[in-house]
C-alpha cells in the first residue's frame, strides 16, 4: 500500500478479507464501501463525486459488482500529489482480474489471500485445518458437525448466490454435480472428455465449468512443467480443490476416521501441503508438476529466486528415496527436494534430498 496507489486483496469468499482489510482501515480512519449494500453512495452516477472529495485510505468491498469503477480508479490513481490510496477486495478472479490489469496497469498491487495457514494455528490443530480446511467458518466451531453444516452451506451459497451475482448462467444443479465429480478427480490430470462425457456436456462446456470453478478460488489448476528434457512430458494441468475442509465436504467426509479411511487419503494430504506451499510463497505462475510417461513424476516443483525446489508429498511417517525422485532430480536439475510427510522427525534421503515433517514446513518455506 505504501509502493502503489491501488491494492487489491483476492481470495475466496468467506476467507477473511474483509476482517483484515478493517483492522488495516481502524489504523488509518479509512473510509469503506462495500458494494454489496445497495444503499452505498458509489453507484455510476455518483462514485466519481464522491470519491474525489475523500482523503487517505478508501476501501471498497466485493469490487467486482461494480467493475467499471476501475476506470474511475485509474483516473484516481493518476492524480498528483496523491492525495487516496485504495484498498479494494474482490472474491472472483478470472473477470476481475483482466480488468484491473486493463484498467490500473502499472497502478496496482495484487495480494492473494486464503484460509488461515499452518503459522496460523497452534501445533495440535493442524489435522484439524486439514480435515476441516482453513475457511474460519469452517476450522473455528467447537464441535465436528457445525463445521461440517458450515461447509455444507458455503457450497450451496457460491452455487447458488455469488456466482449468479457475477453474471455466470449455470444451473447450479449441474455446477454441483461437477464439484462433485472434481472432488473425485482430485490430484488426477484434467481430462475434459472424460468429465464432459459423464455429464452429458461438451468438452467446452466443462472447460467452462472448470474455469468458473478455479475463478472463485474453490479450485487450482497446476500447471505442468515444460522443458527438453529429452522425454515425453504430461501436458495437460493436475486439478486440486484448494481447500481440504471443502474437498471432504464434497467427499462426504464429516471427520478424521473418515478421511483416514478414504481412498483418496494421499491424494487429500498432498492437495493439503501443495496448496500450503503455493501460498506460502506466493507462487502462483512459479509453481508446476513434472510427469513423464515413463512414470517418473513430481508432485511440485517452484522456481525461485533462479533456483528450482522440489517437493514431493507422502502420506508415511518415514518415507524413503526412490527412483522416480532421483530421476526428476536428475532432469530437473534440482537445487534441493523435499518429501513433506506427518511424521515427527526430518530424515536424510541422500544427497540433495531430505523428508522433512508437516510441523517444519513454516520453518522451511519462511527461510527460501
Amino acid at each position: 500500500m505504501k509502493e502503489y496507489p491501488v491494492t487489491l486483496l483476492l481470495g475466496p469468499r468467506q476467507c477473511g478479507k474483509t476482517t483484515l482489510a478493517m483492522s488495516v482501515a481502524s489504523e488509518r480512519g479509512a473510509h469503506r464501501f462495500d458494494l454489496e449494500d445497495p444503499q452505498v453512495p458509489l453507484q455510476p452516477e455518483t462514485a466519481a463525486t464522491v470519491l474525489r472529495e475523500l482523503r487517505g485510505l478508501i476501501v471498497i468491498d466485493e469490487i467486482q459488482r461494480q467493475p467499471r469503477l476501475l476506470e474511475l480508479l485509474r483516473v484516481l490513481a493518476d492524480r498528483r500529489p496523491l492525495p487516496a490510496r485504495f484498498l479494494i477486495l474482490g472474491s472472483a478472479s478470472l473477470d476481475l482480474v483482466r480488468g484491473v490489469s486493463e484498467s490500473l496497469a502499472g497502478r496496482v498491487a495484487y495480494v492473494q489471500m486464503g484460509g488461515f495457514s499452518l503459522d496460523e494455528v497452534t501445533d495440535r490443530r493442524r489435522g484439524e485445518l486439514w480435515v476441516r480446511g482453513g475457511f474460519p467458518g469452517a476450522f473455528l466451531p467447537r464441535d465436528t458437525e457445525r463445521s461440517f453444516r458450515w461447509r455444507v452451506n458455503f457450497t450451496q451459497s457460491i452455487l447458488e448466490r455469488d456466482l449468479p451475482q457475477l453474471g455466470i448462467r449455470i444451473p447450479a444443479a449441474a455446477l454441483r454435480r461437477f464439484w462433485t465429480m472434481l472432488a473425485h478427480c482430485h490430484g488426477g490430470i484434467w481430462n475434459a472428455a472424460d468429465l464432459a462425457r459423464s455429464m452429458s456436456v461438451k468438452e467446452d462446456t466443462a472447460r467452462r465449468y472448470l474455469d468458473v470453478l478455479t475463478g472463485a478460488f474453490m479450485v487450482r489448476q497446476l500447471p505442468p512443467w515444460f522443458e527438453n528434457v529429452g522425454k515425453r512430458l504430461v501436458k495437460a494441468p493436475k486439478v486440486y480443490i484448494r481447500d481440504s475442509g471443502i474437498l471432504h465436504c464434497l467427499l462426504g467426509l464429516k471427520d478424521r476416521t473418515q478421511v483416514m479411511s478414504h481412498p483418496k487419503l494421499g491424494l487429500s494430504w498432498e492437495g493439503f501441503v501443495i496448496e500450503e506451499i503455493v501460498r506460502r510463497l506466493n507462487a502462483d505462475g512459479e509453481a508446476y508438476f513434472y510427469k513423464t510417461h515413463g512414470g517418473a513424476e513430481l508432485d511440485l516443483l517452484v522456481l525461485r529466486a533462479g533456483r528450482r525446489y522440489g517437493f514431493e508429498v507422502k502420506f508415511a511417517d518415514a518415507p524413503a528415496p526412490t527412483r522416480s525422485m532421483r530421476e526428476v532430480s536428475k532432469d530437473l536439475r534440482l537445487d534441493h527436494l523435499w518429501v513433506v510427510h506427518p511424521g515427527r522427525h526430518r530424515i536424510p534421503l541422500g544427497q540433495g534430498m531430505d523428508a522433512v515433517p508437516l510441523g517444519e514446513l513454516s520453518r522451511l518455506l519462511a527461510e527460501l
